[in-house]
């Protein structure tokens, strides 16, 4: 029978047996069956900035009643007082604030790729997106970085497509300056 210890976190099981020592290549990490995701098969689907739209109205409710209640009991209330009206306010701001920042995101990062490669002068080979937000209204904006088709790629460029309108942000294109020599030799300059 193994004995039961107490230290400062509390008490602590000792073992029965001394444990073998183990190697480390033979300890292994398992998510449970319900996180294993290697089963899911399907396209990607990013969540929509539409979201935010559902709490900006229950901010907005929020705040109506805290403003309500503050308009009732009136500015003599022992448990309500001129901070209800300040926090109904604030909660009616950023309910609006969440609602303009709702935008509804039409453009995909398939649309956003092809908007870009459509801009960029040369044929496209590896490209990669990103979702990002511009401006005070929080915008979404795609990032989309592409790679000239070659081997090893001698362009690159960097579009910004808007989310909601497939317009061109910006775009940027150079020469590639990275230098895959060293890599393998099938990809040396030449």
């Amino acid at each position: 029978m193994g004995s039961v210890g107490v230290d400062s976190l509390g008490p602590v099981a000792e073992p029965t047996e001394p444990t073998a020592d183990v190697d480390d290549a033979e300890v292994r990490d398992q998510l449970p069956e319900d996180l294993n995701v290697s089963e899911f098969v399907g396209p990607y689907v990013f969540p929509n900035n539409n979201r935010r739209r559902v709490p900006g109205f229950l901010y907005l409710m929020i705040g109506i009643g805290c403003i309500a209640t503050w308009a009732v009991a009136g500015p003599d209330g022992v448990l309500v007082n001129r901070g209800l009206l300040v926090g109904g306010i604030a909660l009616l701001l950023i309910g609006a604030y969440h609602l303009l920042a709702g935008w509804n995101l039409v453009v995909d990062e398939r649309d956003a790729l092809v908007a870009a490669t459509e801009r960029v002068a040369f044929p496209v080979g590896h490209a990669s997106a990103q979702l990002g937000w511009r401006g005070l209204a929080s915008r979404p904006t795609w990032r989309i970085l592409l790679y000239s088709a070659e081997n090893p790629p001698t362009r690159r460029g960097l579009v910004l497509v808007d989310g909601v309108d497939a317009e061109i942000i910006a775009a940027f294109t150079e020469d590639n300056p990275e230098d895959w020599s060293d890599l393998d030799g099938s990809l040396a300059k030449g």
